[in-house]
C-alpha cells in the first residue's frame, strides 16, 4: 500500500512538472518547483474534502470519520467560479505576462485580487474546527490538508499583483496599437492600472456584474458570505447540525449477540436509543463496566470510547457471520471476566448495576 502511494505521488509530480514545462517553455526551475507545490497543495485540499463533504443539515456518523464541509453546498457555485477564474488568471499572468491584451491583463488582476481576498476568508474559516458536538469524532489534525492551498493562493496572488503593477503593465503601456479604440483603451488601462488603487476600484463593477450572472445560476447576492456562514463546526459557521446518527452495530459486544444462541447465550431484549436489541450477559457486563469508568473519570471514559468506536466499528463490519460472531464472543470472555472482577471490587451493588443496563 505504501509503495502504491509512493508511485502515485512520484507520477503526480512528474506529470505536473511535464505539464508546466509545456505550458510555459523556458520556465526556470524555481517557477516549476513553486507551481508543482501549488498543484500538490490543491490535491491535498481535495483529499481533505473527501471526509468533509457533508452539508450542515445532514445527520452524520462521526465513527465513519464523516464531518461537515467548511463550505455551503447551496452557495458552492460562487466559490467554485471564483476559484476557477482565480487559477486561470494566475496561469495567464504567469504564462503570458506582459503580452496579454490590456483588458485581459486587467481582468486577470481583478480576479486574482478577488480570489486572494476569498482565500484569506478560507484561511480564517479553516482556522477553527469545533468538533465537540460530534462526540467521538477525532480530527487528528486533518486541518493541515486544508492549509496549504489557500496559503499558497494568497502568497501567489499578492506576488502576481505586485509584479504586474510594477513591471507587466508598464511594458503593456509602452506598446502602441493601430486601432485607435484599442490603443485608447490600452493607454487608459495601462495608465490607471499602474496604481493598485485602480485595480481595487475596478474590482467593484466587475464583482457586481459577476454577481448578477451568478444569480441566474441560483446563487444569492450574498452567496460569497453565505458560502462560509451556512455551515457547521467551522470558524464562520452560523448553522447547527442535527443530532449525530446512532451507530448501530458498531460495538463488538452487540455484534457478538448475533452468534450461535448456544454460545453467546442471549437472555432478554433491551432498549438502546429507542431501538430494541438482544442482550446477553457479556454485553451487560461490558456496558456496566463502561458506566463505572464514566462515573469515576469522564475524561478517561471519553478517550477509551473514542478509541473503541474508531477501531471497533471497522472490526464489527468484518464480523458478519454466525461463526465470526461466536468466535468474537469467545475471544471477549477473558475481558468479560476482568470487567466483572473490577465491578465486584469497586461497586457496592455490582449485579444491580449489571442488570439495569439496557432496561426497557
Amino acid at each position: 500500500m505504501v509503495l502504491i502511494v509512493i508511485i502515485i505521488f512520484i507520477s503526480f509530480i512528474a506529470l505536473s512538472i511535464a505539464g508546466l514545462k509545456l505550458l510555459k517553455k523556458g520556465a526556470n526551475s524555481r517557477e516549476i518547483t513553486i507551481a508543482t507545490f501549488y498543484i500538490f497543495s490543491i490535491a491535498l485540499f481535495a483529499i481533505g474534502m473527501t471526509t468533509h463533504s457533508n452539508s450542515y443539515y445532514k445527520a452524520i456518523d462521526p465513527v465513519d470519520m464523516e464531518c461537515y464541509s467548511p463550505f455551503s453546498d447551496k452557495n458552492a457555485i460562487t466559490l467554485i467560479f471564483y476559484t476557477l477564474v482565480f487559477n486561470i488568471s494566475l496561469l495567464l499572468v504567469w504564462v503570458k505576462g506582459n503580452i496579454l491584451p490590456p483588458l485581459a491583463l486587467t481582468l486577470s488582476l481583478i480576479f486574482i485580487l478577488i480570489g486572494t481576498f476569498l482565500n484569506v476568508g478560507v484561511l480564517f474559516q479553516i482556522s477553527v474546527h469545533n468538533t465537540e458536538t460530534l462526540n467521538t469524532y477525532n480530527s487528528r489534525g486533518e486541518q493541515i490538508l486544508f492549509l496549504f492551498a489557500p496559503l499558497f493562493s494568497v502568497i501567489l496572488g499578492v506576488y502576481f499583483i505586485y509584479k504586474a503593477t510594477t513591471q507587466e503593465i508598464k511594458e503593456a503601456f509602452e506598446k502602441a496599437y493601430s486601432n485607435k479604440i484599442i490603443n485608447a483603451l490600452n493607454t487608459f488601462l495601462s495608465t490607471k492600472s499602474r496604481n493598485p488603487f485602480w485595480i481595487v476600484l475596478l474590482m467593484f463593477p466587475v464583482f457586481f456584474i459577476v454577481t448578477l450572472l451568478l444569480i441566474l445560476f441560483g446563487q444569492d447576492t450574498n452567496s460569497i458570505i453565505k458560502v462560509f456562514t451556512d455551515t457547521a463546526t467551522w470558524k464562520f459557521s452560523q448553522q447547527v447540525h442535527p443530532p449525530i446518527l446512532d451507530h448501530k452495530g458498531h460495538y463488538l459486544c452487540t455484534v457478538a449477540t448475533s452468534g450461535h444462541p448456544k454460545i453467546v447465550k442471549p437472555i432478554r431484549f433491551g432498549k438502546r436509543n429507542g431501538n430494541r436489541i438482544i442482550v446477553n450477559r457479556q454485553l451487560l457486563i461490558a456496558n456496566a463496566f463502561e458506566e463505572m469508568i464514566q462515573d469515576i473519570s469522564p475524561r478517561l471514559h471519553f478517550k477509551i470510547r473514542t478509541i473503541y468506536d474508531q477501531y471497533g466499528y471497522n472490526l464489527s463490519k468484518k464480523i458478519n457471520t454466525t461463526f465470526l460472531a461466536s468466535a468474537t464472543y469467545i475471544l471477549m470472555k477473558p475481558l468479560e471476566w476482568i470487567f466483572l472482577i473490577c465491578l465486584y471490587l469497586i461497586c457496592n451493588k455490582p449485579e444491580q448495576k449489571i442488570n439495569k443496563q439496557y432496561a426497557q
